[in-house]
C-alpha cells in the first residue's frame, strides 16, 4: 500500500510520528505539512496543492481544519488514489456540510470521516481496510486469571494509545481493567477534543474512551457496568426510540442500541459508554445504570 499523508498541527504530527514508529514508515510515499494559521474560508485551493504528488493508493489527512480539507480530493485525483481517510478529533474540523462537499467533489473516491480516528473499522474498501486491519478501533486479546496477566494488541489506535494501555493494565484485577483502561487513555494523553460535538452530543475524547473500554470488555468477555432498559416500562411506540437518537455511539455507527422483536431498545454492555445520556433522554424513565457482571 502506498500512503500519502497531509498533516497539520501538533495532532497531525503526533499521528504521523506514531504511525511511523509502529511500522508504517515504509508505506509512506509522501508527506505534506500544511501550516496551522490558514484562513477559515479559502477560495483558491490550487496554491495549497503540493507539487509533484507521487502515485498513491490511500490518502490520509490529519489535523486539517475547515476549507483546507477541500484540497484532499484534489490530491487524491492527482495521485490516482481512490481511498481517503479524514479522521476527526475536534468538532470544528470538518462539519457535516463540509464533509458532504468533499464527497461530492470526488464521487469516484471512497472517503471516510472516522470520529474519532480510533473508531475506524473496515468499510469494504481495499486500501482503507488494509490500513484499518492494523490501525483504528482497538482490538485486544487478554489472558486473565482474575488479574490481567497478558494483553496482546491486535489493532491499535493510530495515536499509539492502545499499546500504552495494554502495557499499563497488566496486573490489575480483571474487573477493574475496563475503568483503568479509560484512566490510562487520559494519562497517555488522548488529544481528542473535550468540546461537546453537536452531532453526537458528547465529546470526541469520551468517544475515544468508549472504543478503548469496549476493546477491554470484549477481550475479557464481560462488562462491569452498563445502561439497561426495563422492558416492562419501555413505551417504544410512544417515544420514537429517543435512546437510539441520542446515543453518541450510535451516532458514529456503533450498534450500541438496537431493537428487539417488540421494537424495544436493547443496550449492548460491551459498547455502552455509560455516558447516561439515554437515561436522561428516556421520557418514561425506563433506563437505569447497573453495576454488575454482564457476560458478553
Amino acid at each position: 500500500m502506498k500512503l500519502y499523508i497531509i498533516s497539520s498541527g501538533k495532532y497531525g504530527s503526533r499521528i504521523v510520528n506514531s504511525l511511523a514508529e509502529m511500522g508504517l514508515a515504509s508505506s509512506m510515499v509522501g508527506l505534506e505539512e500544511l501550516p496551522e494559521d490558514l484562513p477559515e474560508f479559502i477560495d483558491d485551493f490550487s496554491s495549497y496543492t503540493p507539487k509533484n504528488i507521487p502515485q498513491a493508493d490511500l490518502i490520509l489527512a490529519v489535523g486539517l481544519y475547515g476549507d483546507i480539507n477541500m484540497v484532499v480530493p484534489l490530491i487524491a485525483n492527482q495521485s490516482g488514489a481512490k481511498s481517503v481517510i479524514i479522521p476527526i478529533h475536534d468538532p470544528k474540523q470538518v462539519p457535516p456540510g463540509l464533509q458532504m462537499e468533499i464527497e461530492e467533489s470526488a464521487p469516484d473516491v471512497k472517503i471516510v470521516f472516522p470520529k474519532p480516528f480510533c473508531s475506524l473499522e473496515p468499510v469494504g474498501d481495499l486500501f482503507i481496510d488494509e490500513f484499518a486491519s492494523q490501525f483504528g478501533k482497538p482490538l485486544l486479546e487478554i489472558e486473565s486469571d482474575g488479574l490481567v496477566k497478558k494483553v496482546k494488541v491486535i489493532r491499535t489506535a493510530p495515536c499509539g494509545s492502545t499499546r500504552y494501555i495494554a502495557d499499563n493494565i497488566e496486573g490489575f484485577p480483571a474487573q477493574e481493567a475496563e475503568l483503568e483502561a479509560g484512566n490510562k487513555l487520559h494519562n497517555y494523553p488522548c488529544n481528542a477534543s473535550m468540546t461537546t460535538d453537536p452531532v453526537v452530543g458528547d465529546t470526541i475524547l469520551h468517544l475515544a474512551g468508549y472504543q478503548t473500554k469496549e476493546a477491554v470488555k470484549r477481550a475479557l468477555g464481560f462488562a462491569m457496568r452498563s445502561a439497561v432498559v426495563d422492558h416492562e416500562t419501555c413505551e417504544a411506540d410512544e417515544c420514537q426510540h429517543e435512546c437510539i437518537k441520542h446515543c453518541p455511539q450510535v451516532q458514529i455507527g456503533v450498534d450500541t442500541v438496537t431493537l428487539n422483536e417488540d421494537q424495544q431498545a436493547v443496550i449492548d454492555p460491551a459498547s455502552c459508554g455509560c455516558c447516561e445520556i439515554c437515561i436522561n433522554e428516556c421520557p418514561y424513565g425506563s433506563i437505569e445504570m447497573e453495576e454488575k457482571k454482564f457476560p458478553l
